[in-house]
């Protein structure tokens, strides 16, 4: 078992149909000699049971097929699981979802061969992991959290993901004509900020909403969250700055602020604001978020 590969794979994922994608996916396992068994989710969140029982059972390298989301819940099945160090965990990715954020990060390719050869090759890297807390919640992340605008924005994102990595933008535009808001008080490293904040992201991998990039000179194991306080961003400075979205250079913008450290607090006198992590909605009310430094072995 502790050179089989455990594949969990989301059928959900990925605009193509998946049963042609998965036929493609095992002629090249058998290509490449793979020794593996697979489950495919069949409920939200089912990644996490899945990727624990295959732990129990003696797996140690996992492979995650399909997007953003379905990493992240096979991330926070291997942070919650108490069976081995998390770090002894090896995880691969065959992306097929729609947004692919955290592979834009390590160069991974979408193609599927590419994708196979890359964990084939067995290159391993340790990545910090986020974690992040309020009064309902404790979730993990892998890519990139937030609370305020960039949470509202993904739960709008539910009725526009099939337009694929073009619906965060949209989702981001009419967004600004309904979101309110609110006063932030953000602690980190003995420092308070207050402000009408527009959104607070904390960062590990660069790229979030369909590439999009609000942090700043990430670096994915350096044990520190890099984290940005946008202010009171209009329609129209969005508009302006479209592309300084994706190139990276909003972070130099006036109404950006960027920090490193390894905790953080944030909280707000609205208790409505919601937080996302990796793309999934959380909730809403304070939060704190910190770093675990190299917590989990990927592939790439």
């Amino acid at each position: 078992m502790f050179n089989s590969w455990f594949i969990i794979a989301n059928p959900s994922s990925g605009k193509e149909s998946f049963s042609k994608t998965w036929r493609e996916i095992l002629k090249l396992l058998t290509e490449y000699k793979f020794s593996y068994d697979f489950a495919f989710t069949k409920y939200s969140k089912n990644e996490i049971e899945l990727v624990q029982n295959a732990i129990k059972n003696g797996y140690r390298n996992i492979i995650s097929v399909g997007g953003d989301g379905t990493l992240h819940h096979v991330v926070n099945g291997i942070m919650m699981q108490r069976y081995v160090k998390t770090s002894d965990i090896t995880v691969g990715v065959i992306p097929i979802g729609t947004g692919n954020d955290w592979i834009k990060t390590h160069n991974i390719p979408k193609d599927l061969r590419k994708s196979i050869e890359i964990i084939h090759q067995k290159k391993t890297f340790l990545q910090d992991i986020g974690v992040i807390k309020s009064k309902k919640y404790t979730v993990y992340f892998n890519n990139v959290a937030g609370i305020g605008y960039d949470a509202f924005v993904v739960k709008k994102l539910q009725k526009l993901k099939k337009l694929g990595a073009l619906s965060y933008l949209i989702a981001g535009l009419l967004g600004m004509f309904s979101y309110r808001k609110s006063s932030f008080v953000i602690s980190f490293n003995d420092q308070k900020i207050k402000t009408n904040c527009l959104m607070t992201v904390f960062g590990i991998c660069r790229y979030s909403g369909g590439g999009m990039q609000f942090t700043k000179n990430v670096n994915p194991n350096n044990g520190l969250l890099d984290i940005s306080v946008v202010s009171d961003f209009s329609i129209l400075d969005l508009i302006l700055n479209l592309p300084k979205l994706y190139n990276g250079k909003i972070v130099n913008h006036k109404k950006v602020q960027t920090f490193t450290s390894k905790t953080v607090t944030v909280y707000t006198n609205d208790q409505t604001i919601l937080c996302q992590a990796d793309g999934e909605l959380l909730g809403s009310g304070n939060v704190e978020v910190s770093i675990i430094s190299n917590a989990l072995c990927f592939l790439k």
